[in-house]
């Protein structure tokens, strides 16, 4: 059996005295899309902090068969994992173009000759930032700073891509276009944790799904099955999908 690229056992975190996380075990295979679905407050956010190592915790994070729980943030990103926060967290007086630049400081260190290459493929996935790509980041419409940040973060040529809610406060047809582009980096071998509000996209697109709400793990399985679960149905994608499910009107 393959070693999952990304393995949590009973991770605990939170801020201060304040337990968030309590317990977490989930793990992610190597090109897979894994999601993360719940409601506000369920600790989301948190769970990609503490995996990223910008929080504190408990338990046990592998990433490719070896411990990480221990190393600091800066070494996480060395191994090929990023996050594209919720903020995005651009340089907003900076152009499109160096923000990009400044997300290859992985390859860069690696003395990797070949990380201008990657600027190519991102502008492929997304051409609209070729497009802007003099144009500054602060000037860019909601749509196209989530796009660059998910661009930024190719850049380094990561191994697992954790992304924080990307369909955030975007139109649905921006949305449909983010999360085409999130299935396309299947076919690059990029391990994808998705923690998303909006359930209904995150269980069409990915190959595994957990529940969490309240800071545990409440359900876990196979996307397509938890798309069809009467307790997801009814608490995150509503009783229109239920009628379809079973064939009502």
């Amino acid at each position: 059996m393959n070693t999952p690229l990304l393995k949590v056992q009973e991770l605990h975190a939170g801020y201060g005295k304040a337990e968030v996380l309590r317990g977490i075990h989930l793990q992610a295979n190597t090109g897979s899309i894994i999601t993360v679905i719940g409601p506000n407050g369920a600790g989301k956010s948190t769970l990609l902090n503490a995996l990223m190592g910008v929080l504190p915790s408990t338990g046990i994070i592998e990433y490719a068969g070896e411990s990480v729980t221990r190393l600091p943030l800066e070494e996480r990103v060395m191994l090929g994992v990023a996050l594209v926060p919720e903020r995005r967290e651009l340089f907003g007086s900076m152009s499109v173009e160096d923000n990009l630049v400044l997300g290859a400081y992985r390859q860069v260190r690696l003395r990797n000759p070949r990380w201008r290459a990657q600027m190519e493929v991102v502008f492929e996935l997304f051409p609209r930032l070729l497009e802007r790509r003099t144009q500054l980041a602060g000037t860019l419409s909601g749509g196209e700073r989530q796009m660059l940040a998910l661009g930024r973060a190719l850049m380094s040529g990561p191994k697992l891509l954790m992304l924080d809610e990307p369909s955030l406060g975007l139109a649905p047809l921006v949305v449909k276009e983010i999360f085409r582009t999130i299935d396309a980096l299947r076919k690059t071998g990029v391990t994808t944790l998705l923690v998303e509000q909006n359930a209904r996209a995150a269980l069409e697109t990915a190959d595994y799904a957990y529940v969490l709400e309240m800071g545990e793990i409440m359900l876990q399985g196979p996307a397509s099955e938890l798309a069809t679960d009467p307790r997801v149905i009814d608490t995150y994608l509503g009783t229109a999908r239920k009628k379809a499910s079973t064939g009502g009107a």
